[in-house]
């Protein structure tokens, strides 16, 4: 490492300690004024915890930290205690008790059930998946009713456009709980996004979306345009900064990408740029981290373009054995793309966590990933297509130490400002704040 950037590397630690002593004195000052008698927020979760959604548990514990009262409620997977919160897991047999719910919902709830049979039968669901997250949602709405007159909330939370929405909006219906929605990805875009998306958020008080493209598509569904808060994930913490390899220049290349073998992805497009650096003569070593439905057909193509011992499938990962891949890479890459059902990603977290480690990143521009990636700034912004850009732009990272530097810290200053979970949880926090406050 140069001296330029021990300079650097010095000033972004004492830059980071300062922010999080600022941070600490602001939380301290937040949780001064609550108590155990703060209103409840129930979150409702598809499946919560879950090992692929590290950035809700993230959300939980930025709240904890601030002293949000939390109730959580997962409607299909997951369950058990998180961070020594109970998370109420669905009993699937309690499906059965609608055989008594939904004539009770037809006598007693007429207008709730005609609205739901007028909206089944005048509209198609973008797929089967959908069409059973939003009976799931009913399902949980209904036989939760009770429970939720017992045990009021606050407010309740869904944390996805889909089921936990359906949930949410139809226990508003039944008995009047003030609500939230939220919309961040598969439920704005796989097949056309959730098929009573507007109509379910439309009566909430605040809908929360983790990016600029997720607002835009709200936006275009009809949703108003106040309702709408851009708050991103987050870190809960910050790695140091690690420098770059000098070795790199002399060894092969070390390329992680870390995602689900899924078609959004692009691996595809992935493999034509590791075919085309060992065309060009770069060594390179590439590790993919996750696990999906595409593995054996993503194996085939690799031995189709003859990088097979170039390249290592790693399989699904802890969170802490993520990190450590982080810290052997040189380059993350993403090569995200529109999916042929309309799926995307919104901004990849293992694009700011790169960004927060030193990890240089060259990224697609597909959906968000250019909200945090701007080319030549904080990394390397390339076509998917374009597998000779790709190969130029890895070969100027790995040749190129100040500009790579440059890139390092602009990076890891737009996660500070930007990917900070609890002063991200702590903009949630005052969403909710503002809606349980006495009239």
């Amino acid at each position: 490492m140069t001296a330029h950037s021990r300079v650097i590397g010095s000033k972004i630690n004492i830059t980071h300690s300062a922010e999080i002593k600022s941070d600490d004195l602001s939380l301290n000052k937040l949780q001064s004024g609550l108590s155990p008698k703060d209103p409840v927020i129930a979150y409702i979760f598809t499946t919560f915890p879950k090992s692929t959604e590290t950035f809700l548990q993230r959300e939980v514990t930025g709240l904890q930290a601030l002293g949000v009262n939390l109730r959580l409620y997962s409607m299909w997977g997951g369950g058990g205690e998180f961070n020594g919160l109970k998370v109420t897991r669905f009993p699937k047999w309690r499906l059965l008790s609608l055989v008594v719910w939904l004539p009770w919902l037809v006598v007693c709830r007429t207008g709730v059930f005609v609205q739901l049979i007028r909206g089944v039968c005048t509209r198609r669901p973008p797929s089967g998946l959908n069409f059973f997250e939003n009976l799931l949602g009913l399902g949980f709405g209904l036989v939760f009713a009770a429970h939720f007159r017992r045990e009021r909330p606050a407010h309740i939370h869904a944390v996805w456009g889909g089921g936990p929405a359906t949930a949410a909006w139809l226990l508003w219906r039944l008995d009047g709980h003030p609500y939230s929605g939220a919309g961040h990805a598969y439920d704005l875009y796989q097949r056309g996004g959730d098929w009573w998306l507007r109509e379910k958020l439309e009566p909430s008080m605040f809908i929360h979306t983790s990016t600029d493209m997720g607002r835009r598509t709200l936006l275009e569904r009809g949703l108003a345009d106040e309702k709408i808060h851009v708050i991103r994930r987050g870190l809960n913490t910050l790695p140091a900064l690690k420098p770059l390899r000098e070795e790199r220049k002399r060894t092969p290349l070390r390329l992680l990408c870390v995602a689900r073998l899924v078609p959004k992805k692009g691996f595809d497009h992935q493999f034509r740029v590791y075919a085309a650096l060992k065309a060009a003569g770069v060594p390179f070593e590439a590790r993919i981290a996750g696990e999906g439905p595409l593995l054996a057909s993503l194996q085939t193509h690799a031995r189709e373009l003859g990088i097979v011992s170039d390249v290592t499938f790693l399989g699904h990962l802890s969170q802490a054995d993520v990190a450590a891949q982080r810290s052997w890479a040189d380059v993350l890459l993403h090569t995200g793309v529109i999916a042929a059902d309309g799926d995307r990603d919104g901004l990849p977290n293992v694009i700011p966590e790169a960004m927060s480690a030193g990890v240089l990143v060259v990224t697609s521009p597909a959906a968000a990933t250019t909200e945090a990636i701007t080319d030549g700034v904080t990394g390397r912004v390339v076509d998917v297509t374009d597998s000779e850009g790709w190969v130029k732009a890895l070969v100027a990272l790995r040749d190129d130490d100040a500009g790579s530097e440059r890139m390092q810290m602009a990076a890891r200053a737009w996660v500070e400002a930007n990917f900070d979970a609890q002063k991200n949880a702590g903009r949630i926090a005052a969403l909710y704040k503002e809606a349980t406050k006495s009239p």
